[in-house]
């Protein structure tokens, strides 16, 4: 006879603890995490302004309600939509994320850290105006940037040492679980708050990632991230109305997430948290492309020249590359969508040697209607190299390496191009954030009049400036 269950509640997780703790009472001292949170907070908003060119994304945008006022809403970049900050989050997201074009950071589990920005800029922009029409002070930038490095960190450091995707679950549960902590604690919420409304988020699972690999790739993986910061700005409201949390979510015998989703591997995390995972961010500086290709298209790009006129005497392309990329984006056959093209090596690496670069318009269908591009991908070959693999995991290294070669039908070839370490990675952040604000610059021109543009860059390049302004004013200069 099984010995009974106690119903004894137990202390909470020590997981959820660290993470209500470090919210509550972490203090950030690094000047290298505001400014690497300045150049992500302008280049999210940046690719969100980019992607709304584009009507797969526009048709998601809005009111659930079309027509809906929210009095004191949140503002959404680029648009004149004020929305309930739960639906101001989604917004944010979807435009963000819909280019892949935002920063990354890659572990055992991957992501894209920027993607916490919606929800935390919906709720401080909500917050800055609903304190404004209380006649209190609104929230200045200076603490969206805070809240930005902290939900970074707690996701990238949770990503560390836990990979969801070994289970087939989409790293966006981490984005919920990084976005509902720092966002209960925006709306004042102390740490027996923040713990319930955490240990929600582990509790809601994750979805699965089917919508990200072959043969089902889709534009859910666009608005996936925008779904996760909207339940989380959700699940922090509720926390905030006194919802009660579940102390054992994650270790919790049968039940607990550990067990159900891990085969019982605990969640630990990888360091302390700190800043460290806001000061090496992965930029994507000069094409949006998923972030295990960023290399292999840089490669290309250095062949372009040698290439462009002899596409016809092209015998093979060989490609080396990592593991992880080639379990996620290494594909053959047909493709279907823009978002099954961003996720393929072969599609990007065929861009980058035909036309020399890359933009969100070579994913579309017209561009890829072009025969020259699948006729070269079915040239291709894909190969690990194992030192590849273990300097991408590597603590000090964190490469992500690819090599492309090129050989003709005569039997010569190109060099080897090899390149370890993308042009967004931290060891070439003197290259690249002179490109990164060329990027933002061309995505603001995309959107707005030259006068409000400038105007908006000028303060932006203003670290000092930029983080005494109240919130809801830096959101204003976004409205079109």
């Amino acid at each position: 006879m099984n010995a009974p269950v106690s119903n004894i509640r137990p202390e909470p997780d020590q997981v959820l603890v660290d993470i209500a703790e470090y919210v509550a009472n972490g203090v950030i001292e690094s000047d290298l995490a505001y400014d690497t949170a300045r150049n992500s907070l302008i280049d999210s908003i940046g690719c969100g302004l980019l992607a709304l060119r584009y009507p797969e994304c526009t048709k998601l945008l809005g009111p659930v309600v079309p027509g809906t006022y929210v009095p004191d809403g949140a503002r959404v970049p680029g648009t004149r939509f004020e929305l309930d900050p739960v639906n101001a989050a989604f917004n944010i997201g979807c435009t963000v994320r819909w280019l892949d074009y935002n920063d990354t950071w890659l572990a055992q589990e991957w992501g894209h850290p920027s993607d916490n920005l919606s929800g935390i800029l919906a709720v401080a922009d909500y917050l800055s105006r609903t304190n404004r029409a209380k006649g209190q002070k609104p929230l200045t930038v200076r603490e969206v940037l805070t809240g930005l490095i902290k939900a970074y960190e707690i996701q990238g450091v949770i990503a560390l040492e836990n990979s969801l995707n070994r289970v087939g679950l989409d790293h966006v549960l981490l984005l919920k679980v990084a976005s509902t902590p720092v966002i209960t604690g925006m709306l004042g919420g102390g740490v027996e708050q923040i713990v319930n409304a955490v240990s929600n988020a582990w509790i809601d699972g994750g979805s699965l990632r089917t919508y990200r690999h072959t043969p089902n790739t889709g534009s859910r993986k666009s608005w996936a991230a925008a779904d996760a910061t909207s339940h989380a700005v959700w699940l922090a409201l509720l926390a905030m109305k006194g919802e009660m949390g579940y102390p054992s979510a994650l270790s919790a015998r049968t039940w607990g997430f550990s067990d159900v989703m891990l085969k019982g591997k605990p969640i630990v995390a990888g360091r302390p948290y700190g800043s460290y995972v806001m000061e090496n961010t992965l930029f994507k500086v000069a094409f949006p492309a998923e972030f295990h290709s960023q290399t292999a298209a840089e490669c290309a790009f250095k062949l372009h020249d040698l290439v462009k006129d002899r596409l016809d005497e092209i015998d093979t392309v060989a490609i080396t590359t990592h593991e992880t990329a080639i379990r996620i984006i290494d594909k053959t056959g047909p493709l279907y969508n823009p978002a099954d093209r961003d996720h393929c090596l072969q599609y990007v690496t065929a861009i980058g040697l035909i036309f020399g670069t890359l933009t969100a318009d070579h994913y579309e269908d017209e561009v890829a209607a072009d025969p020259r591009i699948d006729a070269l991908r079915d040239k291709m070959t894909v190969v690990e190299h194992p030192q590849y693999s273990v300097d991408y995991l590597d603590p000090d290294k964190r490469s992500i390496a690819n090599a492309v070669q090129v050989h003709f039908k005569d039997g010569s070839a190109t060099e080897k191009i090899e390149v370890e370490y993308p042009l967004g990675h931290r060891r070439r952040r003197a290259e690249g954030i002179p490109l990164l604000m060329e990027k933002f610059t061309a995505n603001l021109e995309s959107r707005f009049p030259a006068r409000q543009s400038e105007a908006i860059l000028e303060l932006c390049l203003d670290q000092k400036r930029l983080e005494e302004t109240p919130v809801d004013e830096f959101m204003d200069m976004f409205v079109i």
